[in-house]
C-alpha cells in the first residue's frame, strides 16, 4: 500500500520544474499522488503525446501536484478546481515556486461543476477515494473534451467509464488504480 508523502517530500518529478518541492495543505484530507505513481503516469502520457502543449483540467486538485507535473513537462495551461480553501492556498504557493503562476487558473468549487470552463486536452481526476459520482462527472465532462483528449482517473478501485469514455490503459500501483480513458471514437 502506498503511503502518504512526508511533509515537504512532495515534489515535481520531472521536466522544467523537476525537483521543486511542493506545499501540501496543512491538516487537509488531500491525498497527494506518490512520486513514483506520477512518474509512471506522466511517462505513459508523454509516450502518447498527451502532455506537450495540452490544456489541462485538474478537477480535484488538492496540492496541484498532478497539474504542476503536466506543466513542468510542457502542458500549455492548467485549470485547477478545489473546494478546500487551504488546498487553494497551497496551489497558489506551488504556482509561484514552480514559476507557473501565469499558466494556472484556480477555481473554487466542485470539479464536476467547472468542466464547462474550457475545452480540455488532458483531464486529471483524482477525487477522494470515497467519491461515487463518476457517471455524473463523465456526463458533464465529455462535451468539453477535445477529440484526442486523454482522461486520467485515479481511485482505489477500477472505475466504470462506459458509455461515456473508452478505457485504453489501467494499472495498479499498490492501493491506487490509474486508468487512461478517451472519448468514444478517439484513437487508442
Amino acid at each position: 500500500v502506498l503511503s502518504r508523502p512526508k511533509a515537504g517530500s512532495l515534489r515535481v518529478v520531472s521536466g522544467s520544474a523537476g525537483g521543486v518541492r511542493l506545499t501540501t495543505p496543512p491538516g487537509s484530507a488531500t491525498r497527494p499522488t506518490a512520486d513514483r505513481v506520477r512518474q509512471a503516469v506522466f511517462n505513459a502520457l508523454e509516450s502518447r503525446g498527451a502532455v506537450e502543449d495540452a490544456v489541462v483540467f485538474d478537477a480535484f486538485a488538492g496540492s496541484g501536484a498532478l497539474a504542476f507535473e503536466a506543466l513542468s513537462r510542457g502542458a500549455r495551461h492548467a485549470t485547477l478546481v478545489e473546494v478546500d480553501p487551504a488546498a487553494r492556498r497551497a496551489i497558489a504557493t506551488n504556482a509561484e515556486v514552480t514559476g507557473f503562476a501565469d499558466r494556472v487558473r484556480v477555481i473554487a468549487g466542485a470539479g464536476e461543476r467547472a468542466v464547462a470552463e474550457g475545452r480540455w486536452d488532458l483531464v486529471l481526476l483524482d477525487p477522494p477515494y470515497d467519491y461515487d459520482r463518476w457517471p455524473e462527472l463523465f456526463e458533464a465532462l465529455c462535451p468539453w473534451l477535445n477529440p484526442d483528449a486523454v482522461v486520467v482517473i485515479e481511485s482505489d478501485r477500477e472505475v466504470d467509464v462506459e458509455p461515456h469514455l473508452g478505457v485504453i490503459w489501467t494499472r495498479r500501483y499498490g492501493g491506487t488504480v490509474v486508468t487512461f480513458a478517451v472519448p468514444p471514437g478517439a484513437p487508442e
